[in-house]
């Protein structure tokens, strides 16, 4: 029911192709997964950079209620684009994107712009908490709430144990429990 967020997703060349051929559709416009195929192939850098622009002009025109929508149905750049958001519901909602990878919630659990409510989201996936990677950027995240990262600590291997000891940018508390760990590490 809303023909400016179909005619993104008819446009896209990072819109998955049956998407794009659902939306092409629904806006009864001819298919245009092929020729958004072949455009992709032959654009400079400079036209990618011009496109991501133009994409995201078009998605601050939208509403909130529109973004969101985007934020559970875009691709890659879509969602790194609403990842940026100042309205944290729609951060909280390209967590909730069923495509989202494990490289760009790590992303999130590094970025110092993140809400707190994201980074406490990430901490409760036990499928994310399972990747090395993202524990040790909510770790070392100093927006991360000090109850989660001294949990988390426990879980750091010993080198990650010695960085994060003198880590400046975490809080004392957490920087102090690595530095106990590894004098037990050692004892023991």
């Amino acid at each position: 029911g809303r023909p400016e967020i179909l005619k993104i997703l008819a446009q896209s060349p990072y819109v998955q192709e049956e998407i794009r051929h659902e939306a092409s559709q629904a806006l009864n416009l001819p298919d245009a997964s092929e020729e958004v195929s072949a455009r992709s192939y032959d654009r400079s850098e400079h036209a990618e950079e011009v496109r991501k622009q133009s994409l995201f002009t078009k998605i601050q025109t939208l509403s909130i209620g529109e973004k969101i929508h985007l934020a559970l149905m875009g691709g890659r750049d879509i969602r790194s684009l609403l990842s940026r958001d100042s309205n944290k519901e729609i951060v909280l909602t390209v967590l909730k994107n069923p495509k989202i990878t494990d490289t760009e919630v790590e992303l999130f659990a590094r970025s110092r712009n993140a809400p707190d409510d994201v980074l406490r989201n990430i901490s409760k996936s036990r499928e994310w908490m399972k990747n090395y990677a993202i524990v040790t950027a909510l770790v070392n995240n100093p927006k991360t709430p000090p109850g989660i990262s001294s949990q988390l600590v426990y879980t750091l291997k010993a080198k990650d144990l010695v960085s994060l000891e003198y880590n400046k940018n975490v809080p004392e508390g957490i920087r102090a429990l690595a530095k106990k760990m590894l004098q037990a590490k050692r004892k023991g």
